[in-house]
């Protein structure tokens, strides 16, 4: 290990860090999930009803620097850069060098990674500590050094306070390590109490959901009956090979290492966990990237495979390992990440014919101009602002008993991002985690926001003394294109009744499974 490949990997980490901050063009806003995970950090517990709590307390150090997009892209850009270096200390680790450090760095670069390390949404978290679980049991083969198993437990008891499905991927590496000659590691002592360790740390959260009835449990089988029943089992083997496009090469190169080569048979437990998790999302009808988290260690071996063969062959070959990746890259990085106005990025996907790859597909099923997620971070601030033009219209006393009250997560967060700036009141909704922050209050004004444009039709605005169609959302590329700001006054008793009845009926629902 030399200190010239050490200060590469740290140069590196710095790159991988900084470049999304480039990349993504300004007028794209946070995404959907970020507004309500940033939500969350005001209202912070030890537990949700979509995540554990662990996000939360990133959320609340947003808030805590001030809210702004920087802090917000900070740490998933940080966990990424995280996440590389340990793929590099495992390169090294191995007696990898400059090239396999390079190489790792480019699939962290031109792959799925690139959007996953812009997000502020759990799995960027969970992409760092599967790599660590991955890591420590490596490092406890490679030197038998019980510390490593502390460390092991450390990662999955922190991994599961940051998404559920983390118990996929440590029940993989288990079950590798039962099929392996290393499942010698069950008679160490040490393995147990590792487990105790990460027991402990995920206790708090555990904990909770007992006392909340296991929420968790009734979003899964929300998730399962609105999208996951969708997904066919073909559809997701055949995003593996997309998801770290134009790099699979690298962990294809690494998982026949780990499961087949003699060179690398001590670290077979790690292909058998991917074969093993990627057997479970099938199982569990997964979306294509839960299995994200399992490629970075694959990616760091594979690459330090290649560099071994260039070494034995002909140093010529790393010039083909590395500008395939860099001319594949056009295609990718434009769907990676939002580089450009909506417009633009839409004539470019017309022009390439990129919908062929299924990256224009929402949850609908349907092909739309923009990938869902970049849909998902447009048209948020003209919502705000809308809806507080809206609400001047209120005079002084009639703000003192109104309430902004939205259909999704989405736009309650939205509203909430953008009150300092628009002078606006908390928003809320009784979708997801908003559903426990409702206040108990008569209501007698409400600023609406629904993505229903029948609202005014259905029978409970007959219930306010007066309705208002205000406004609408205009941004053709939004996914929230078309929503609506509606003015109720004038609540009546009925009205507040039908409220109560629905908001408890849905509390009941998430308690009853």
């Amino acid at each position: 290990m030399t200190a010239r490949t050490n200060r590469l990997l740290y140069a590196l980490a710095l790159i991988k860090f900084i470049l999304p901050f480039f990349l993504q063009h300004p007028v794209y806003e946070p995404h959907r999930d970020e507004m309500l995970y940033l939500a969350e950090g005001s209202h912070m517990a030890w537990g949700f009803m979509e995540v554990p709590p662990l996000l939360s307390v990133f959320a609340w150090l947003t808030k805590l620097l001030g809210g702004g997009m920087f802090w917000l892209k900070c740490w998933p850009s940080l966990f990424g850069a995280l996440t590389y270096l340990v793929v590099g200390k495992l390169i090294l680790s191995l007696g990898g060098k400059s090239f396999a450090i390079f190489m790792a760095f480019l699939s962290f670069l031109l792959s799925g990674f690139l959007r996953v390390h812009y997000l502020f949404q759990p799995n960027f978290l969970e992409i760092f500590f599967w790599t660590c679980m991955a890591y420590s049991l490596t490092r406890y083969v490679q030197s038998q050094d019980n510390r490593w198993l502390y460390m092991f437990g450390l990662s999955a008891g922190l991994g599961l306070l940051s998404k559920y499905s983390v118990s996929f991927f440590l029940a993989s590496l288990l079950g590798g390590l039962m099929l392996t000659p290393q499942r010698k590691i069950f008679t160490n002592k040490h393995l147990y109490l590792a487990g105790l360790f990460a027991f402990l740390i995920f206790l708090p959260n555990l904990a909770w959901q007992w006392i909340h009835h296991f929420p968790v449990i009734r979003h899964m089988k929300e998730l399962q009956e609105t999208q996951l029943q969708y997904i066919s089992p073909v559809s997701f083997l055949a995003d593996q090979l997309l998801l770290i496009f134009p790099c699979t090469f690298i962990w294809m190169v690494g998982l026949w290492m780990v499961l087949f080569s003699a060179k690398a048979k001590e670290y077979r437990f790690i292909g058998w966990a991917y074969v093993l998790v990627i057997a479970l999302l099938l199982l569990g009808k997964g979306k294509n990237y839960y299995s994200l988290g399992v490629y970075p260690c694959l990616l760091g071996i594979g690459a330090w495979q290649l560099e071994r063969f260039t070494e034995q062959r002909s140093k010529l070959w790393r010039w083909a390992f590395v500008l395939l990746p860099l001319a594949l890259s056009y295609y990718l990085i434009p769907v990676a990440l939002p580089v450009a106005k909506p417009e633009k990025l839409a004539a470019f996907y017309e022009r390439t014919n990129i919908r062929k790859l299924g990256v224009l597909k929402w949850e609908d099923l349907k092909d739309h101009p923009l990938p869902q997620d970049f849909s998902d971070m447009l048209g948020w601030e003209e919502m705000a602002r809308k809806v507080a033009a809206a609400y001047q219209t209120l005079d002084s006393n009639e703000k003192k008993h109104t309430i902004v009250f939205c259909d999704n997560y989405g736009m309650a967060g939205a509203v909430n991002f953008y009150s300092k700036k628009y002078g606006l009141p908390p928003a809320f909704s009784d979708n997801a985690s908003f559903l426990y922050w409702l206040p108990d209050q008569p209501l007698t004004n409400i600023v609406l926001l629904t993505d229903d444009t029948k609202e005014m039709e259905h029978a409970f605005v007959k219930e306010f003394s007066s309705a208002v169609l205000y406004d609408s959302v205009t941004n053709p590329y939004a996914r929230e294109h078309g929503d609506l700001i509606i003015i109720l006054k004038g609540a009546n008793e009925n009205f507040n009744q039908m409220f109560r009845e629905k908001i408890a009926k849905k509390k009941a629902e998430w308690n009853d499974h």
